[in-house]
C-alpha cells in the first residue's frame, strides 16, 4: 500500500488546500484527492508539482507501507 503524507507536511507547513492549488495550478479536487488519501491515480506533473511547491523530494510525499 502507497502512502501519501500531503496531509502531514500541509499541516507542517501550516498550508490550506486553497493555497496549494492556487499557488500550483493543480486542480483543487486532485488535491483533495491526495490529501485524503482517496486518489488511485496521479499524473507525474503533479508530482512534480507538489514536491517542488513544497520543497520536499518523492519519498517525503510517498511511502510504501
Amino acid at each position: 500500500m502507497i502512502k501519501c503524507n500531503l496531509s502531514k507536511i500541509m499541516g507542517e507547513k501550516r498550508l490550506k488546500i486553497s493555497d496549494v492549488s492556487r499557488d500550483t495550478g493543480i486542480n483543487r479536487g486532485t488535491i483533495t484527492r491526495l490529501y485524503n488519501e482517496t486518489a488511485t491515480r496521479i499524473e507525474i506533473e503533479v508530482i512534480e508539482k507538489l514536491c517542488v511547491y513544497l520543497g520536499i523530494q518523492i519519498g517525503e510525499l510517498f511511502e510504501l507501507k
